[in-house]
């Protein structure tokens, strides 16, 4: 199919007057002009201030917490341990046997063990923040050191200490996803006529770093008899279950609201601990309380992702077919389960999807998901989609070696091309435009001459590599989807409620939840296309447990899909009740009159007839005494929405150049197109910056972004001078190309555009500093690509020759 397929015919207005279009950020004015409104903007009267006394070893009994000298420090009001608070563990649960999953108890303070450096262990509360910290300074804890766990090895070392001792061998999740017939077989074929790709990759642990930390100001309003907990989160309903289950109150006297946030990334769609902490001492003090996360604790304490190794096998033909793919997958999740997903998150994630955009015929995958001393791991952009995807394109690029193919060649001999595709994973591909992507990619490579440069560089001695990264992104998981990794809790609907005021415009509210996607303007573009309004005549109400009947958030690039399409539902159904009511205003059959895009419903037999909704609004509320009998007096309407099945697939596919100096081993890019299909584009320039973004953090994770530990488990990465952030001079220019396979299942034709520049970008560079290193010898497979590593591998292939020619 082309990248430009026949449009669904729900879709035929798909590109009007607002979708399709780039308009105005409605956002921009207020948050460019300074006046945006985050949780550290947030005083109150009395409002008192929160800090954490956090462990300072890795693994240890806890065996006191002595907080006399710090209730004695000036300023300080109180300071409390677990024992004070006396609140509900955090305990996230899959339906899986004892044998597949252990879950983990995260008490809110920890109680009689420390299992990571940065682990809250008491909380103490004063009049500013500097009273606080010297509180903290002042609590002495008590311990009695264990071990450490660290690393892979470690945790499964017969003789490693057990970071939970409900979890002997340190393992909190381990299954066999899928074990299909054939798989033997087919590596006992390839190895006697074909080849075998065996492999071992590794991604470093990171952090999603989004530029406002966690924070939260919890107050009790005695008027409503009710918490009010404002929080930088992207799960508010789900915030307010655990606040509500761990003080053990009824979910009605917690009200969670979200003011505006600067990023989240999935490190804030789970649930913290100290948002609990601040929420029950506002209770119990009976005061605002503040907590803002300074960026040390955010970067050793706040939640992390991606640590993760893959041992890939691959059986191919001689022809470049893949005919089989046995994968084991262990990723680090730290010291607990997070919630709601569990620490299932990264390794059911990663087997589930593993085979990406190939038709691999047999697969077998054992996934396990590991505890150690480290912070806990949480969803981070992509998760585990940039691991597997660089896991099965280096095994693609070894291939093509081996098999003295070109990489595209041997991606284009294995790519899906025929829709809807199920796959051995027993996951339903929806239509894409995979081989259109990886052809435009290769076309804008060798039209623009960098195919010719990379020839002509080796000559001249320079190391110049193309790297090529094919891959899907499934998005807007419903509930179907997320019901097959056996949660407890299964996300997936999204719920809209929209209504009309007396002047024909319209609030709208959606469960999703911005943290920088531009919601304000892309959900409204929704609406006004659907009703034929003006955009400013729709306001978004989002990030309210009070107005919000409920909602997931926003994560796994739902928001077009789930909520877009709930919101697009909502409108529908509220158009249809104006068309009736104007029907009857202008006396004529509800069948003959229309919307008329103008902000009105006009009659299709005599298009002189017509009826504004300010008119029909003003009927509706201040005159219902001329409503028709049947329909009630309001103009408001609800819908819900879930993706149906598998979810839908946006792919892309990723090209880069870079450039190698091999003498300090930078890495320099020349080059970086993308070449992207979500569906149909709500707002090109928004889903352009969302690729944008996510390809630098991408390439964040190639090359740059490590967090380590020692052997004690003491983190390495306490601020930006140890842990590396690419900047604006190291993140390319970056050119996106759009191709549009419209979703079936959508309301709106549009899938999900959150993740893909993350998810690809990872391998993408990676295999062009490979590229670049073709004639050395060197092969790399671990990110990220530090300067040390591209030398230590040159100096390594070196002396090989030297030994070699001896």
């Amino acid at each position: 199919m082309s990248g430009e397929p026949a449009r669904d015919a729900r879709f035929d207005g798909g590109r009007g007057r607002w979708v399709g279009a780039s308009v105005p950020r409605r956002e921009d004015p207020r948050l460019l002009s300074g006046r945006g409104r985050f949780v550290d903007d947030v005083h109150l009267t009395g409002m008192l201030h929160a800090g954490f006394v956090r462990a300072t070893v890795a693994h240890a009994h806890l065996t006191g917490v002595d907080l006399e000298a710090t209730r004695a420090v000036p300023g300080v009001v109180a300071a409390f341990d677990a024992a004070d608070l006396d609140l509900g563990d955090v305990v996230a649960l899959l339906d899986r046997p004892p044998e597949e999953f252990t879950p983990t108890t995260m008490p809110v303070l920890a109680r009689d063990k420390i299992r990571f450096v940065g682990e809250p262990v008491a909380v103490v509360v004063a009049r500013d923040p500097y009273a606080v910290e010297d509180g903290i300074e002042a609590t002495v804890v008590s311990t009695d050191p264990l071990p450490a766990v660290v690393s892979e090895q470690t945790a499964l070392a017969a003789d490693a200490p057990a970071v939970h001792d409900e979890a002997p061998g340190n393992v909190l999740l381990d299954v066999t996803m899928f074990d299909t017939p054939g798989v033997d077989e087919a590596f006992a074929a390839a190895a006697a006529d074909g080849i075998v790709v065996d492999l071992v990759t590794h991604s470093a642990r990171q952090n999603a770093l989004p530029l406002e930390t966690r924070g939260v100001v919890a107050a009790w309003d005695d008027h409503d008899d009710q918490l009010h907990v404002q929080i930088c989160t992207q799960v508010p309903h789900q915030v307010r279950t655990v606040i509500a289950h761990s003080m053990r109150v009824p979910e009605r006297t917690v009200r969670v609201t979200v003011p505006d946030m600067g990023g989240g990334f999935g490190q804030k769609c789970v649930v913290g601990r100290e948002e609990i902490a601040v929420a029950a001492l506002a209770r119990r003090l009976d005061a605002p309380v503040k907590w803002i996360e300074d960026r040390r604790e955010a970067l050793t304490a706040g939640f992390l992702a991606r640590e993760q190794r893959y041992r890939s096998r691959a059986a191919f033909d001689t022809d470049g077919h893949i005919t089989a793919l046995d994968v084991d997958i262990a990723c680090d999740m730290g010291a607990y389960s997070c919630y709601p997903f569990t620490a299932g998150i990264e390794p059911l994630m990663a087997a589930a999807e593993m085979p990406s955009v190939y038709r691999v015929p047999a697969y077998r995958v054992r996934a396990r998901a590991l505890t150690t001393n480290k912070a806990p791991s949480a969803p981070y952009r992509g998760v585990s989609r940039p691991q597997y995807v660089l896991a099965i394109e280096r095994v693609m690029e070894h291939a093509a070696r081996l098999l003295d193919l070109d990489p595209v060649e041997i991606r284009r001999r294995n790519v899906i091309t025929e829709f809807p595709w199920t796959g051995i994973n027993a996951v339903t591909y929806d239509p894409g435009s995979y081989l259109e992507s990886l052809e435009l990619a290769e076309t804008i490579m060798r039209d623009e001459g960098w195919t010719a440069l990379r020839e002509r560089a080796l000559g001249e001695g320079r190391f110049v590599g193309i790297g090529y990264c094919c891959f899907s992104e499934r998005t807007g998981y419903g509930s179907e989807a997320f019901a097959k990794r056996k949660m407890q809790v299964v996300p997936g609907f999204d719920i809209s409620e929209i209504r009309m005021d007396t002047t024909g415009a319209v609030v709208v509210t959606s469960g999703t939840m911005n943290h920088g996607q531009s919601h304000e303007t892309t959900l409204a573009q929704i609406v006004a296309e659907k009703l034929g309004i003006d955009i400013a005549q729709v306001k978004l109400r989002q990030g309210d447990t009070e107005r919000i009947a409920y909602g997931w958030g926003t994560f796994a690039s739902r928001s077009a899909t789930i909520g877009g399409s709930a919101v697009s539902l909502a409108a529908g159904r509220l158009g249809e009740l104006l068309c009736r009511i104007a029907a009857h205003l202008l006396e004529t059959r509800p069948e003959n009159v229309a919307l008329d895009g103008e902000g009105g419903v006009v009659q299709l037999d005599d298009p002189t007839q017509r009826i504004s909704f300010a008119d029909i609004a003003d009927v509706a509320y201040l005159r219902a005494h001329l409503l028709p009998k049947e329909v009630e007096p309001t103009l408001s309407a609800t819908a819900s929405f879930d993706v149906p099945g598998d979810g839908t697939f946006s792919n892309a596919t990723h090209a880069a150049v870079v450039e190698l100096d091999p003498g300090t081993g930078r890495v320099e890019f020349l080059r970086y197109a993308c070449v992207e299909d979500c569906g149909v584009v709500i707002h090109p320039q928004v889903v352009e910056g969302q690729a944008r973004g996510g390809i630098a953090q991408g390439i964040a994770g190639a090359l740059y972004e490590q967090v380590t530990y020692a052997d004690n488990g003491e983190p390495s990465a306490a601020s930006f001078i140890d842990y590396l952030v690419p900047t604006a001079t190291e993140v390319p220019d970056i050119s996106v190309d759009h191709l549009e396979t419209p979703c079936a299942t959508t309301e709106n034709g549009a899938k999900g555009a959150g993740e893909g520049g993350t998810i690809g970008a990872p391998a993408t560079v990676l295999n062009a500093v490979n590229d670049a290193l073709r004639h050395t010898g060197v092969e790399l497979d671990d990110t990220p690509v530090h300067p040390q590593t591209v030398l230590a591998a040159l100096d390594d292939a070196a002396t090989s020759r030297e030994e070699a020619t001896a």
